[in-house]
Order: structure tokens, then C-alpha cells, then sequence
């Protein structure tokens, strides 16, 4: 700890950590980790090797180890492989946020080196258009409605960039940063843009009588319907929630990025009177879906609290404080039947599901909306649906602290996950973003030695572990579904939270999500195909 060097703008102008407790951290966790800095005409070396360190101090002063006219910090460590399972970084993840970090600041070039023998590559990223370039980045196999807008200015000492762009599809794409970090809950900067930029629009829409006298204002989810937008201020004093810094939390970004969205926008559409039209028509078309489905009532939110679902499938619980409650999605009946046996009543819920949902990234809002499995979801999670659409999102309102998948482990079961990770990272991201989704990890095995307890395994690698350590005889009995658990042995591997194993869902880079994401749920063949090819040795199969 205290290993910052940012308590005053003397050595930073901008920053995004104080304390140093991201190399504080790195160190805890490595093998071993080699700082050299060059400065003043000098190499400076500090060396610590799982946390202590191996360096002796000088006079109280760091070694120097040879003479150099360039200046800056080299950080080299290695994951403690005891700590971690996995200590191999994926270079996707690692580019990604080089270009994200290069898009973000224009006159930086960052050199990727990957040295491993089997994987070399050289690149260089530098994007003098930044953010620009960024937006065209995130829509490049989209139907853009018009070229990217981009706008920048300073307002409290605060500056402010930003830059966005309508595609012809039915959900907003709306990136937060400060100081170069993302932003993943967003924060003030981001409601500072929004609010601002609705107010803008609704003015808009009144001066060009596409609103009339007697219409209400279209809503913010009516007006970014389509949006890709990135926002990004450097901040003097950043305040962030909690050490992840995924939301910002100052007032005064608010202010800062409203005023300068205000201002900017303002001057760009007076002079721009065909594409602010184009923005306009998302707005119109999102408007009239909402209405419409408000008409229809086929939203099932105003049904009373803690219903049944229409079709009498949701067994919930009995609880209704939503901080002990969990809700477990099932794949079929048989196992939906075996899980409502198994459950604590008190607080767990089951809601089984059909096979295979909707596949939301090829589907219309129209099509998602009407689905009956996705209507018995909403309707179950009680926090509504995609802001805008029959009932604006409220997270407050959500029944359940934890939203468990649970599907067989196999390639099928994997697929469903993947479906309803996929409805609910783009019609419900804050379930994700507040960590409220889990993945059950049901076993694949069960074995039973001659001599000794039963034990469940949940992968092969357990398995071959076990083949190892233990000499005598076993019987093997491989899982092929959930419903194949009586209620017990379901109770005890998968629903009990005092055994149970449950991966927490996540999402830390929303560029690479995003695109990912389009890139193996959407209609495009050619980009899934090469992405299964690059990866081929990584699957896990199930054959």
C-alpha cells in the first residue's frame, strides 16, 4: 500500500488510481515482479519475488543499473501459478485494451509483442481519430443511419469527449471512461450525457412538429434507441465505487458533461438538419413499439407481486425478502419437477424452461417481446424490460438476489446458457453489471470407491485427479442431464449453498463483449466460422 504517487497534480495531471493498490496487489499475487524506471539519466531496479522483496536500498535509495537518455517505467511480473489455475493471458484480451487505451489517447502508440513460439505477432497501435475511430470500430458490421458525430470541450476544469453514431438496430451501446478507465455501471459522466441529450432532442422534436402540443416527450430509451455512443472525461479528482472503478461518482461530471453535451450538439445539428431527421425516426419507431405494447398489455408486470406465471410453471418461494431469495432457470420439465422437490422452499424458486429461448441477437424487439419463455422471465424477475418497452428497467425492483442458470453440462446445456446470457446482456445488462447472474456448475460424475465416501467430480480434469490419487477399484457414474438427480443428489451437488459450486457472471471488457457477442449469436457466418477456427484448441468437447 502507499505505493501511489498521485496525491497532488504535481507528477499527474489526470489519473486513475491514488494508492498504488493495483501493483501492491500484482505483487501479492506474483512469482515474482522486476520494476526498472528510467529516469534523470539513470535505470533505477526493484525486484520482489512473492511479495518480498530481494533488492537492497542504497543510502535508503533504489540501486541504479546502468545509464540511459530515455526515460520511463518497465513492469515485468509472473502470476503465481500456486494461486492461480490458470496463469496463461489470452492475447485477444490484452489487444483489446492496448486498442481500447490507444482510441482513447491520440498521440500514443502502444506496441503489442507477443514472444511465445507458438504465437508470435508484432502490432503497433496508434489512432490519431480517436474516439471517432473508436465508434466506427464498434458499428464496422453495422447499418449506420450517418457518419459519426464527435464533440469535445472542457466545462468545472473537467474535459469531455465524446463521439456517437445511430445503427439500424433496437438497443443502445452507451460506453462510459474516466481517465482512461471504463466504466462498466457507468456514472454521473454518463447521466450528465443522457439527460442532457434527451432534453435536447425532445426540443428538437417539438420545433420540427414531430411532436405535437398534445404528445408526451419521447423517453431517453425512445431517443438513444440505435445509439452507439463513447464518453470519455479526464477528471482532476476522480471518486469511483469501490476499488474496480466501474461507476463514477463526482457531481461535478455531471454538470461538466452536460454542458458541454448541451453546447456541442446544439451547434452540430443546427447545421446538420437531415441527420438529427435520422436520430429523430429511431426515436419515432422505439416510441411507437413502447405505445403499442402499452396498448396491447402484453406486458405482465402489472400483475400482482409474487404471481404465478400465465402458465403456472414458477414454483417460488415463500420469502419475499429479495436479498436471501434466488431463482433458479431450468432446462425441462423432468429436471424443473426434480428441482421443485429438492429446493428450500423458504427462499428458492425454480422456473423451468422450454429448451432452447429465442436467440435474441437475430430476433426483433417485436419477436423478443412476444416470446412466451423471455414474457414469463420478465414477468418473474419483477425489474421489467430494456427501458422504454411497456416498462422502464428498475434493478430496485428485482425479486431475487441471485438469477441461477441451471443446465445440463453438456454442449446443449451450454447453448442455453449462452441464450440467456445473451437476453440478458442486451435487454437486461444491470443484472449482469450489478452481479446478480450466476451459472450453476451441476457434476458430471459420481464415483464410488470399494472403500472410502462417494465424492462428485465436476470436470474430467477432476477425474483424471482422481484416477491418480486413489489405487482401488471404482464404480463411475457419468451424468448425462439434471433430471437423471433424484432430488437429493440434486439438493446436495447443485442447490444446496452450502456445497454447491456457482461461476459468477461477468463482463470486464464491453468492447470485446459486445462484439463477441454479435459476432456468435448473430446472422453473420463468415466471422464465426474464423473465430472457431482461432480457437479450436481451447474447446472443451463433449464427444
Amino acid at each position: 500500500m502507499h505505493a501511489g504517487g498521485k496525491f497532488d497534480d504535481s507528477a499527474y495531471k489526470t489519473s486513475g488510481g491514488l494508492h498504488g493498490v493495483g501493483s501492491s496487489v500484482v505483487n501479492a499475487l506474483s512469482v515474482y515482479m522486476d520494476v526498472q524506471i528510467s529516469r534523470e539519466g539513470y535505470i533505477h531496479h526493484d525486484r520482489y519475488e512473492r511479495g518480498v522483496p530481494v533488492v537492497e536500498l542504497e543510502d535508503g535509495l533504489l540501486p541504479t543499473i546502468g545509464k540511459t537518455r530515455k526515460t520511463g517505467t518497465k513492469v515485468n511480473f509472473l502470476p503465481d501459478d500456486t494461486i492461480f489455475e490458470k496463469t496463461k493471458f489470452r492475447a485477444e484480451e490484452v489487444k483489446s485494451r492496448l486498442h481500447e487505451t490507444a482510441y482513447l489517447n491520440p498521440e500514443l502508440t502502444i506496441v503489442f509483442d507477443d514472444k511465445r513460439p507458438d504465437s508470435q505477432e508484432h502490432i503497433e497501435y496508434h489512432e490519431p481519430d480517436v474516439i471517432l475511430g473508436f465508434i466506427r470500430d464498434l458499428n464496422q458490421k453495422k447499418e449506420v443511419l450517418h457518419d459519426p458525430i464527435y464533440f469535445k470541450g472542457t466545462a468545472e476544469g473537467i474535459e469531455v469527449e465524446a463521439a456517437f453514431q445511430y445503427v439500424n438496430e433496437f438497443h443502445e451501446n452507451v460506453l462510459g471512461f474516466c481517465n482512461n478507465i471504463y466504466n462498466a455501471e457507468g456514472g454521473t459522466h454518463l447521466t450528465g450525457f443522457k439527460t442532457t441529450f434527451t432534453t435536447v432532442m425532445n426540443q428538437y422534436a417539438r420545433e420540427l412538429g414531430i411532436l405535437k402540443e398534445k404528445d408526451s416527450n419521447f423517453t431517453g430509451a425512445d431517443i438513444r434507441n440505435g445509439m452507439t455512443a463513447i464518453i470519455s472525461i479526464k477528471h482532476p479528482d476522480p471518486r469511483f465505487e469501490g476499488q474496480t472503478k466501474t461507476k463514477l461518482d463526482n457531481p461535478d461530471a455531471a454538470k461538466a458533461t452536460g454542458k458541454v453535451t448541451g453546447d456541442e450538439i446544439v451547434l452540430y445539428f443546427d447545421r446538420n438538419v437531415e441527420t438529427l431527421k435520422k436520430v429523430l425516426s429511431c426515436a419515432e419507431k422505439a416510441a411507437k413499439i413502447r405505445k403499442t405494447e402499452e396498448k396491447a398489455k402484453t406486458n405482465l408486470l402489472t400483475k400482482q407481486k409474487y404471481s404465478f406465471d400465465s402458465n403456472g410453471k414458477l414454483a417460488n418461494c415463500e420469502s419475499r425478502d429479495a436479498k436471501k431469495c434466488e431463482i433458479f432457470i431450468v432446462e425441462g420439465d423432468s429436471a424443473g419437477g426434480s428441482a421443485k422437490t429438492a429446493r428450500n422452499r423458504n427462499y428458492q424458486a425454480i422456473l423451468p424452461i422450454r429448451g432452447k429461448i429465442l436467440n435474441v441477437e437475430k430476433a426483433s424487439i417485436d419477436k423478443v417481446l412476444a416470446n412466451a419463455e423471455i414474457k414469463t422471465m420478465i414477468n418473474a424477475f419483477g425489474c421489467g424490460f430494456s427501458e422504454g418497452y411497456g416498462n422502464d428497467f428498475d434493478i430496485t425492483k428485482l425479486r431475487y438476489d441471485k438469477i441461477i442458470i441451471m443446465a445440463d453440462a453438456d454442449v446443449d446445456g451450454a447453448h442455453i446458457s449462452t441464450l440467456l446470457l445473451t437476453l440478458f446482456y442486451r435487454f437486461m445488462p444491470e443484472l449482469i453489471y450489478e452481479g446478480h447472474v450466476y451459472i450453476a456448475m451441476p457434476p458430471l460424475y459420481k464415483v464410488m470407491p470399494k472403500k472410502g465416501e462417494e465424492e462428485y467430480l465436476y470436470d474430467d480434469k477432476a477425474l483424471e485427479k482422481y484416477r491418480r490419487t486413489h489405487d482401488g477399484g471404482f464404480t463411475l457414474q457419468r451424468y448425462k442431464g439434471l433430471g437423471e438427480m433424484d432430488a437429493d443428489q440434486l439438493w446436495e451437488t447443485t442447490l444446496n449453498p452450502e456445497t454447491r459450486i456457482l461461476k459468477l457472471v461477468e463482463i470486464e471488457d464491453a468492447r470485446m463483449a459486445s462484439g463477441v457477442t454479435e459476432m456468435l449469436m448473430g446472422t453473420e457466418v463468415p466471422p464465426r466460422r474464423a473465430f472457431i477456427y482461432e480457437n479450436a484448441t481451447e474447446a472443451e468437447l463433449d464427444i
